[in-house]
C-alpha cells in the first residue's frame, strides 16, 4: 500500500474512534426507551417502535440501522428489527441486565460532558464545576437520578457476583461498607449458607438496604446500619468488604476510609477491596478499559483506578498490607489486605 494511503487508514482509524461517542449516546437512548423490551416477544418494525417510544419512525429506523451495525438488533425484514444476544442484556428482565447502567451514563454524560476540559486543566472532578456541588451531594435531591444510580449499581453488582464467588470464599460476618442498597451482601447471603452481615452506608441508601433485605427474606443474617465512613465503621467483622468505593476518591479521602475501617477491625479480621487495578503496562489493558473509568471517575468524581503498587502503598500507609491480588472472570481484582 502506497505510503499515502497508510497514512489515511490512520486517519479513519481516528475517525472510528470519534464515531464511538455517537453509538454510545445511541445506546443509552436504545435503553431509556425500553426498545429491547418492546422486542423480548420477537421483532417489531420501525414504525410501530417509534409509535411505542413517540419517535420520529423515519429517525428510529436509522438509529436502529446504526445499532444493528454494532450488532445489538438485527434487520430481520426491510425496516423490520429483533433483538440480538449481544443486545439481550438491555431488557430490564435479563439476569445480567444494564439497562440502568446505560441509562444512568447517559443521564450524567450530557451534564459534564461540555466541561470535561476543566478537568485535564486542574486535575479536579468537573461534575462539581459544572453542577456546583459534588456528585453524591447532587443524588440526595435529585430522587430520580439517585434511582437509577441505586439500580445500576445493584445491576453491575449482580453481573459481577458469580466471578467473585468463584474465586474467594466469604464464609464469616461481613461488614459491606459503602454498601448502597445490599445488592452484593444480599447476593453473597443466598450464595453462602455461612454468611451474615451488615450493610453499612448513608441514610438515604440505608433505607433501601432494609426494605430490600426484608423482601428477601434475610432479616435473620442480614443488619442495616447507616452511618458516614468518613467518620466511623460498625466493628465486629471477620470480612471488610469496599466495593468500588475507593476509586470514587482520591488517595487523601480514600486513606481515611482505610483508616475507619482498620480502627473497627479486631482478631483476625481481613479487608477485601474490590476495583479494577491498573495494568503496570497500559498496554495490556483488557475489555473493557480501566483506563476508561480511570478518566470518568475523575472527570465525575475526582477519583481514580490504581495499579496494584498504587493500593499497596495507599494501603500501607492507612495500616493495611496487601497480601494478595486475586483475579476474577470480570474486568475486577479481589485485593486481600490485613491490619499491619
Amino acid at each position: 500500500m502506497p505510503e499515502d494511503l497508510g497514512e489515511a487508514e490512520h486517519a479513519y482509524d481516528l475517525l472510528e474512534l470519534d464515531d464511538r461517542l455517537v453509538h454510545a449516546r445511541a445506546v443509552q437512548i436504545a435503553a431509556d426507551l425500553g426498545i429491547a423490551d418492546l422486542l423480548r416477544e420477537g421483532p417489531l418494525s420501525s414504525d410501530e417502535i417509534a409509535a411505542a417510544t413517540s419517535s420520529d419512525p423515519d429517525a428510529c429506523h436509522r438509529m436502529l440501522r446504526m445499532l444493528a451495525t454494532r450488532g445489538l438488533f438485527v434487520e430481520t425484514e426491510p425496516r423490520t428489527f429483533g433483538l440480538t444476544a449481544r443486545g439481550a442484556p438491555l431488557r430490564s428482565d435479563h439476569p445480567y441486565t444494564v439497562r440502568c447502567a446505560l441509562r444512568m451514563n447517559g443521564a450524567v454524560v450530557p451534564l459534564v460532558i461540555g466541561g470535561v476540559e476543566h478537568s485535564l486543566r486542574t486535575g479536579r472532578p468537573t461534575f462539581p464545576a459544572v453542577l456546583g456541588e459534588d456528585f453524591h451531594a447532587y443524588l440526595e435531591h435529585s430522587p430520580e437520578h439517585a434511582d437509577l444510580f441505586d439500580t445500576a449499581m445493584a445491576e453491575l453488582t449482580r453481573l459481577m457476583l458469580p466471578a467473585l464467588l468463584a474465586v474467594y470464599d466469604f464464609t464469616g460476618h461481613v461488614v459491606d461498607v459503602g454498601g448502597g442498597t445490599g445488592a452484593l451482601l444480599r447476593g453473597l447471603l443466598r450464595a453462602t449458607s455461612g454468611t451474615s452481615g451488615v450493610v453499612f452506608d448513608v441514610p438515604r441508601l440505608a433505607e433501601r438496604a432494609r426494605e430490600a433485605v426484608r423482601l428477601d427474606g434475610l432479616t435473620d443474617r442480614c443488619t442495616v446500619v447507616s452511618g458516614d465512613f468518613f467518620t466511623e465503621v460498625p466493628s465486629g467483622g471477620d470480612l471488610y468488604v469496599l466495593k468500588w468505593i475507593l476509586h470514587n476518591w482520591p488517595d487523601e479521602r480514600a486513606e481515611r476510609i482505610l483508616r475507619r475501617c482498620r480502627r473497627a477491625m479486631t482478631g483476625d479480621a481481613r479487608l477485601l477491596v474490590i476495583e479494577s487495578v491498573l495494568p503496570a503496562d497500559p498496554t495490556e489493558t483488557g475489555h473493557p478499559d480501566p483506563t476508561t473509568m480511570d478518566v470518568s471517575m475523575l472527570v465525575v468524581q475526582g477519583g481514580r483506578e490504581r495499579t496494584e503498587a498504587q493500593y499497596t502503598e495507599l494501603l500501607a500507609a492507612a495500616g493495611f498490607r496487601l497480601e494478595r491480588v486475586i483475579p476474577t472472570s470480570s474486568p475486577h481484582s479481589v485485593l486481600e489486605a490485613r491490619p499491619v
